[in-house]
């Protein structure tokens, strides 16, 4: 599935059984929530913390919520992600390209 696919299904989905799109506040708060979930998943399973019993622990499904609701924000606020992603990579190759080849804490 590309981006681009991405939106245009998260989109359909929102009109059929969404009945519309959270505010852009509403899911910026969802987003921070569920980024939450990310790191607390990451703190146990790659940190010190221990995991409570019946917590979820499922980091591929926190990070489909997470792009989830970005793709929301996105669509909502007219940014093709596909477009925009295109041009990040191009900002940090062209900034970056040898920033971090020559950073001796990375050899």
């Amino acid at each position: 599935m590309t981006i681009e696919e991405a939106q245009r299904q998260v989109d359909e989905w929102i009109k059929t059984y969404g009945v519309r799109y959270f505010s852009e506040l509403t899911n910026m708060a969802i987003l921070t929530e569920e980024v939450g979930e990310v790191a607390r998943i990451m703190a146990r399973s790659y940190g010190d913390q221990s995991t409570k019993p019946g917590e979820k622990t499922s980091l591929a499904d926190e990070l489909a919520d997470v792009m989830w609701v970005l793709i929301c924000i996105a669509n909502q606020t007219g940014i093709d992600l596909t477009e925009a992603f295109a041009r990040n990579l191009e900002k940090k190759t062209s900034r970056d390209k040898e920033r971090h080849i020559n950073n001796p804490k990375l050899k």
